[in-house]
C-alpha cells in the first residue's frame, strides 16, 4: 500500500475558531527518537467531540496550532519494527487515552492515567491540551504508538466498514458513557439519572439501557437533545423549567431520588430553571448530592479542568469549585472521576455492536460529513445540535 506524503488535519486558531490546514505527513518517531512500536494510520473516521470543543471555545489553554482530535478509527499503513500482532491493512479503534503498557498504571488496568507517556501528568491524549503534545487525529494520517497495546482491532475488516458509524465511537465517547454508568453502579433495575443529552450523555443512556437498568432518566435545555434521548426510550426533564428537582423525578417514577448520577455535563454547567443561562460549574456535582440516595455512587466522566481561563471567579479559574461535599459524605455516596479507561471496556462494547445488542450511532445520532466541512461541524456542535459528528476525511464512508 503506497503512502501519499500530503496530510491535511483540524488546527485550533484560537478561541471560537478552527481550520482545515495542511500538515506534516506523520513518522514513526516521537521527537528525535525512532518509533518502532506504532503505526502509520489513514484515517477512516475521526469524531468531534464536547472536550474538544472546550479547548475551541477558549475555556482551556490550548495554544493555537494544535492539531484537534482524540477519537479515531483508521486502518493501518506502516508498521514499525517492533509490532508484532498488527500488520499493514487492520482496521483498528484507538483509545483516545494513550498508554505504555508497561508502567505501574498500565499493568493495573489504569490506562487513562497512564505515568509515562506525559511528561506534564499521569495521563495523555491525540490532539488534547496538557495531554503531552501528540499530534491529533482529525486529519488524513496520524501515529499510533505503543500500537499493539493500545489498537483494537476489528476481526473482519468488511464488517467494520458497514458498521463504521457505530465502531467510530469505541475510541471514546461509548466506553466513557458506559464508564459512567459503571462506576455509578447501574445495573438491572436500576432508576438512572443522566446529567447532559450531549453525545456522551446520549452514549451514557444507551448504556444504561444495555446495563438493564429499569428507568432512565435524562436531563438537558434543549429540546432536540432531549427528543434524541426520548427517540430511544429515555424518560427526559427540561432543565429550564422552573420547580424541584425531586419533584420533577417523583413525576416519573414516583421516587424522590435515583439509584445512580452520571454527570455528562463537567465544568460548563449552567443553572436550572430561572438560572438556566448562569453558569454554575458546581451545580451538577451539587444536584448529584441531592437526589441521588443514600449509599448510592455517582459517575463523573463528565470534563472538570484544572485551569479554566474563561470561569466565572477567581476560584473556578484553577478548578475550586464550591460544593456541598458534607452532604455526599452524609449520604456515603461514592463519587467516580477521571478519564475512562477505554481498554476496559472497548472489545466487549465492540462485540455488542457487531451483534447487534446496541444501535450506538442511532442513539447519539452519527452524521458523516468531509473534513473541510469540519469547521462547520463544530459551529453547529457549539449551537447545541442534537448530532454527534463524525469527519470521513478520505470520503470512503459517506
Amino acid at each position: 500500500m503506497s503512502i501519499n506524503p500530503s496530510n491535511r488535519g483540524v488546527i485550533y486558531q484560537g478561541s471560537g475558531q478552527v481550520s482545515v490546514e495542511t500538515i506534516a505527513f506523520p513518522e514513526l518517531a516521537i521527537g528525535n527518537r525512532k518509533c518502532q512500536h506504532g503505526v502509520i494510520l489513514k484515517v477512516l473516521t475521526t469524531n468531534i467531540c464536547g472536550s474538544d470543543q472546550h479547548m475551541v471555545r477558549g475555556r482551556t489553554t490550548a495554544e493555537p496550532g494544535l492539531v484537534l482530535g482524540h477519537e479515531i478509527t483508521g486502518q493501518i499503513i506502516e508498521c514499525g519494527s517492533d509490532v508484532e500482532f498488527l500488520k499493514i491493512g487492520d482496521i483498528v479503534s484507538v483509545p483516545f487515552n494513550i498508554a505504555c503498557g508497561r508502567c505501574r498504571n498500565c499493568k493495573e488496568g489504569l490506562t487513562g492515567i497512564c505515568l509515562s507517556v506525559n511528561p506534564a501528568r499521569p495521563g495523555a491524549a491525540y490532539g488534547y491540551v496538557d495531554m503531552g503534545g501528540w499530534v491529533g487525529g482529525q486529519a488524513e494520517y496520524v501515529m499510533v504508538p505503543y500500537a499493539d497495546f493500545n489498537l483494537l482491532k476489528f476481526p473482519d475488516s468488511d464488517q467494520a466498514m458497514e458498521k463504521i458509524r457505530d465502531l467510530t465511537l469505541l475510541s471514546d465517547i461509548f466506553p466513557t458513557g458506559f464508564h459512567g454508568c459503571v462506576t455509578a453502579g447501574v445495573g438491572p433495575g436500576s432508576i438512572v439519572y443522566i446529567a447532559g443529552a450531549g453525545p456522551v450523555g446520549l452514549a451514557a443512556a444507551a448504556s444504561a439501557h444495555l446495563l438493564g437498568a429499569a428507568c432512565v432518566i435524562v436531563g438537558d435545555m434543549i429540546e432536540d437533545r432531549l427528543a434524541q434521548a426520548r427517540s430511544f426510550g429515555c424518560e427526559t426533564i427540561d432543565l429550564r423549567e422552573e420547580g424541584s428537582m425531586e419533584d420533577k423525578l417523583e413525576a416519573i417514577t414516583g421516587e424522590r431520588e435515583v439509584d445512580a448520577f452520571v454527570d455528562c455535563v463537567g465544568f460548563e454547567a449552567h443553572g436550572c430553571g430561572c438560572d438556566h443561562g448562569t453558569e454554575a460549574p458546581a451545580t451538577v456535582l451539587n444536584s448529584a448530592m441531592q437526589i441521588t440516595r443514600a449509599g448510592g455512587s455517582i459517575g463523573i466522566p463528565g470534563l472538570y479542568v484544572t485551569e479554566d481561563p474563561g470561569a466565572i471567579d477567581e476560584a473556578a479559574k484553577v478548578g475550586a469549585l464550591s460544593m456541598r461535599f458534607g452532604l455526599a459524605w452524609a449520604k456515603s455516596h461514592s463519587l467516580h472521576t477521571g478519564q475512562c479507561p477505554v481498554m476496559r471496556y472497548h472489545r466487549a462494547l465492540m462485540q455488542a455492536i457487531l451483534f447487534d445488542k446496541i444501535d450506538i450511532a442511532k442513539a447519539v445520532n452519527v452524521q458523516m460529513i468531509s473534513l473541510d466541512q469540519a469547521p462547520q461541524g463544530y459551529a453547529d456542535f457549539d449551537g447545541g445540535a442534537a448530532t454527534k459528528y463524525v469527519i470521513d476525511p478520505h470520503s470512503q464512508v459517506a
